[in-house]
């Protein structure tokens, strides 16, 4: 999900440079036509102006305070990255929810139904449920190989303005959970959409899950066993359930070859009257129109419930007499492993976690070190973390390479401008101030990092670097204007120059932080489908615009002044070594 974020946002800003370069001159002769007001003229731009200048003239003179008041800022608020969660993206809430049990191995057909058919009923009791549909048992395709320990129940929801007062998703599913603690069951909750794309691309249906690796299977059950035991007293988790790899039951009929010779049967006639007997034989079609039902033949229940019942089944012999199985097999259970899964070229089990907290990355590194010191692993036995953290981690080693970059490019892009090595840096700033807003907006409305963050992020600093290039450009031109005048400057004139390029040009730089702020603000408070991987994108833009936006009105003149004050200071020492020299 990252490439397609970040593949938009890209294609985005390529196709806006590019119309902001040709059809916007193109279209400005038809469009700016009539009379056009002075800046001086604009209600707007007095009143902005009136505010801001007072502020920057004392900004200016207590140039000291000023860095000092926003360095104290900016230690107050960088921590805050170190306290914010992880995660690889936000769930994206899709109008259902998966409910995805799972059963102890050995749990009959029978009893897997009727247990599948109780839970529908108590989730069809909410009234914010519209539909319930539970299966249970594999189906005929060979793709979907699910044991009948494991359930699949998809449960429709009706419309939020459907729901009780007060009811969230989250509170939702925290009272369903609550119902529906049966003795033997480790409850899953997730979504259709994202569960499929977690089982399809990493095997587990939990957002975090462990894969554990070796050549027994036996013991990575007992491992799993172990994880299980040391994981569910952790904080934070709701449920942890390690696969019973080795705790499969099995009905053996192990043939007596020399007793079965002596009534003249052969291994397949035993086998055929026991595959036809015990597990059933289709012996016609029922047709209904189109439809086509088999009907299939077996002993009732009674007679095929237990081992001893099995051996009294009754096997026809060539000389027409009929003898109990007991005299040609033996009838018994065993045990063995209920799936084997191949990893890797290795036997694999997993642990499924389900957990009450959306920080995926501040939880993994609690477990890690947990089980560190209390797990200890035979030899040839591996274990990883898997699930969507898989995820979050590759997205996390390709933001590691891909920030690097960006700020390289910006802070290139802006020495070519410039020319100045100390401008660029001081352009460079605003990112910094930009990121604490984000932080701090982004700590207030309780969202973790994700792809969907670092992609608002990416796009902020982009836009906070453009408005400290208006401002350093506006500030370029009072100077130079000054420059171009006989006079030569002093250290009030500097101080003007400043001001004027601050302050007279104060209505485009609040234009585009305006534009910015009040077309993604709405975003925050929009509840709709595909809002939550919105929202995080728009938090760090709209809370990182605003405290870019003071930087760069009242930190980039102070540092344009003190860079251009050293110029003059250097320029004055030379002239004057010069009339000495004289």
């Amino acid at each position: 999900m990252f490439r397609p974020l970040a593949w938009t946002k890209t294609l985005a800003l390529m196709f806006a440079s590019l119309l902001s370069i040709t059809l916007v001159p193109a279209l400005m002769p038809f469009c700016l036509r009539g009379k056009l007001r002075p800046e001086s003229a604009n209600p707007a731009a007095r009143f902005t102006q009136a505010i801001y200048l007072p502020v920057l003239r004392w900004c200016l003179k207590h140039w000291k305070i000023v860095i000092a008041l926003n360095l104290v800022f900016l230690a107050v608020t960088i921590p805050l990255y170190f306290r914010l969660g992880s995660q690889f993206m936000p769930a994206l809430y899709e109008g259902s929810a998966l409910y995805m049990p799972n059963a102890l191995p050995g749990i009959s057909i029978t009893q897997a139904v009727s247990l599948m058919q109780e839970q529908d009923r108590i989730i069809r009791s909410f009234p914010e449920v519209a539909t319930v549909f539970g299966t249970v048992g594999r189906s005929d395709s060979a793709t979907d190989n699910a044991p009948l320990d494991m359930y699949d129940t998809t449960v429709m929801l009706k419309p939020r303005s459907q729901w009780r007062a007060g009811m969230t998703y989250e509170k939702l599913i925290a009272a369903m959970d609550a119902k529906l603690q049966f003795p033997g069951l480790t409850n899953t909750w997730t979504m259709p959409v994202q569960n499929r794309l977690d089982m399809e691309l990493t095997g587990i249906k939990t957002a975090v899950g462990i894969k554990i690796q070796g050549p027994d299977l036996a013991h990575i059950e007992q491992i799993g066993a172990q994880m299980q035991q040391i994981l569910s007293g952790m904080p934070r988790t709701d449920s942890v359930y390690a696969e019973r790899v080795a705790q499969g039951f099995y009905l053996n009929v192990e043939v007596n070859r020399v007793e079965a010779a002596r009534y003249g049967l052969t291994v397949a006639d035993v086998q055929r009257v026991v595959t036809s007997e015990f597990g059933g034989a289709d012996i016609a079609d029922n047709v209904e129109g189109r439809e086509r039902f088999p009907i299939a033949v077996r002993y009732q229940r009674d007679f095929r419930d237990r081992p001893e019942a099995l051996s009294q089944a009754l096997i026809p012999t060539p000389s027409g007499e009929q003898i109990p199985v007991s005299e040609v097999a033996r009838v018994y259970f065993s045990r063995g492993p209920s799936m084997i899964r191949d990893e890797d070229g290795a036997l694999t089990g997993y642990v499924y976690l389900t957990l009450k907290t959306n920080d995926y990355g501040g939880f993994v590194s609690r477990a890690q070190e947990l089980l560190q010191q209390k797990l200890i692993l035979p030899s040839g036995y591996t274990w990883r973390w898997a699930g969507e953290y898989e995820f979050e981690m590759r997205a996390k080693q390709r933001l590691e390479m891909i920030l690097p970059v960006v700020f390289c490019v910006i802070f290139l892009l802006l020495y070519l401008v410039f020319k100045s090595v100390i401008e660029a840096a001081v352009l460079i700033f605003p990112t910094l101030y930009a990121m604490s807003g984000g932080l701090l907006l982004q700590w207030l409305l309780g969202y973790n990092f994700s792809v969907a963050v670092w992609v608002g992020y990416i796009a902020l600093f982009g836009i906070a670097v453009e408005t400290g290039v208006v401002m350093v450009v506006y500030l370029h031109e009072a100077y130079q204007e000054r420059l171009g005048e006989d006079a030569p400057m002093m250290e009030a004139d500097l101080v003007e120059a400043v001001i004027k390029g601050a302050v007279q040009r104060l209505r485009p730089k609040l234009m585009t932080v305006t534009a910015v702020v009040l077309s993604l603000a709405p975003i925050l408070w929009e509840t709709g489908i595909g809002s939550d991987v919105m929202k995080p994108i728009a938090a760090p833009i709209v809370g990182g615009m605003v405290t870019s936006t003071i930087h760069v009105l009242i930190l980039v003149p102070v540092f344009f002044l003190l860079i251009k004050r050293r110029s003059l200071g250097r320029v004055t020492s030379r002239a004057e070594r010069d009339v000495n020299d004289a």
